[in-house]
């Protein structure tokens, strides 16, 4: 009896002397920090949603950005996994300056020798809403003095600003007289996945295209139609959510794996972990009446490995007469300056008829600038969600296709 009471005192004592031993080594790994996600303006929600289904913490919308908390594993996995974020920064220090020379002194005090080395190079990038402060490249000049002559003084060296892929990202934001330093983890933007090879005259961004099927609740449940696919980003974005494939897998590279406390153990695990994908039993259909874009997205989608998922055809939308059953259609028609007016009318008078006669019970969303082009699809929308597509203002609209006296109800 007394052996196996001495023999558990001393296993609780072990485990409690390596509790307080390893606990600094734990809560270094487990410490949670602010981060922001960067988007596009009306995809808010959406990133919103995917960070929370991720175990973000602390999740708050703003404008074209979503804050929230978590740890280095969160901010590798929302680099790795976010569809529709743009960047993920990390901020390390906020202060407040009412002109340049405040913002170079400030920035200056920051410990700089703690997030690189002068063997690595950097670039800034800023962002900047204030009257006092009225030529953001003026501001990102500053801090990139700052930052180097802070190595100068302290070293007697200076790292070196590289404007092309640099090893580290920094970004600067001023909102009135608020001022946030942030090391930015994802380096180029989270758009460039990676699979695009080459592109038509004017590709759809794949964080907007990624967005807009998140904004219409589709996770590969049915058949997906795109009639004017282009160079078939949103037919590899599709074929991305319904099998759940990670964006940044095809990445070659993140900036916070030059960061000094990178974890390449942690990152390859989070990198080779396939347990979240999934099968997907129905279909991608692309065309286009270019047989020039059919061929870059033919390209494409064996970049992204996706060519059995995915099927292509050159065919304009006015051939359009069997699809399959009970899809979803989701679309970006040329619109702007990329056809005539008169043109671009003709198409969305076909869009609409197509869709009317072609696609019973599917479930239709179109993006577009114009109003003037919306009014020739001739019918009813059910949903208007504005989005930006560049600097275009946009509306993404939906339109349920029925049969019968139902379907000519709805459009009258």
């Amino acid at each position: 009896m007394y052996f196996r009471y001495s023999l558990l005192f001393h296993i609780l004592y072990a485990l409690n002397f390596l509790h307080f031993t390893l606990s600094p080594i734990y809560f270094i790994l487990m410490e949670e920090y602010k981060l922001i996600a960067k988007t596009f303006q009306g995809l808010e929600d959406v990133l919103a949603k995917e960070l929370c289904e991720m175990g973000a913490n602390n999740v708050e919308l703003g404008r074209r950005m979503v804050s929230f908390t978590g740890n280095k594993e969160m901010m590798y996995k929302a680099n790795l996994q976010c569809r529709t974020a743009l960047r993920i920064l990390k901020p390390i220090n906020e202060f407040k300056a009412v002109n340049a020379e405040e913002v170079y002194d400030k920035v200056k005090k920051i410990p700089w020798d703690n997030y690189f080395g002068l063997e690595n190079t950097f670039a800034v990038d800023s962002v900047v809403f204030s009257e006092d402060f009225c030529h953001s490249k003026f501001v990102a000049y500053k801090v990139k003095d700052a930052i180097v002559d802070y190595f100068k003084e302290k070293y007697g060296k200076r790292p070196s600003v590289r404007v092309v892929n640099p090893d580290i990202y920094i970004n600067i934001h001023i909102s009135h007289h608020q001022c946030t330093i942030s090391l930015d983890s994802s380096g180029e933007s989270l758009h460039k996945r990676g699979y695009r090879v080459a592109q038509t005259e004017a590709p759809l961004n794949e964080v907007l295209a990624a967005g807009m099927i998140l904004k219409t609740g589709w996770k590969g449940n049915s058949p997906f139609v795109d009639p004017m696919c282009g160079s078939g980003t949103l037919l590899i974005e599709a074929a991305m959510i319904a099998l759940n494939i990670p964006p940044g897998i095809y990445r070659n590279s993140f900036s916070f794996e030059n960061w000094p406390d990178f974890d390449k153990d942690l990152f390859d695990r989070l990198y080779n972990d396939e347990s979240g994908e999934k099968e997907f039993h129905h279909k991608i259909y692309g065309s286009d009446i270019s047989a020039q874009a059919i061929q870059i997205a033919e390209k494409n989608i064996k970049s992204a490995g996706l060519a059995k998922h995915i099927s292509l055809t050159v065919k304009p939308i006015q051939k359009y007469s069997d699809p399959p059953e009970n899809g979803i259609l989701i679309t970006n028609p040329p619109y702007g300056e990329r056809l005539s007016l008169k043109n671009l009318t003709e198409l969305y008078e076909v869009l609409g008829e197509r869709l009317k006669h072609a696609f019973p019970n599917y479930n239709a969303w179109v993006l577009s600038s114009s109003e003037e082009c919306f009014k020739y699809v001739g019918l009813k929308p059910t949903a208007r969600i504005k989005l930006k597509n560049g600097d275009l203002d946009c509306e993404f609209r939906n339109y349920k296709i029925f049969e019968g006296k139902y379907k000519k109800k709805n459009n009258n």
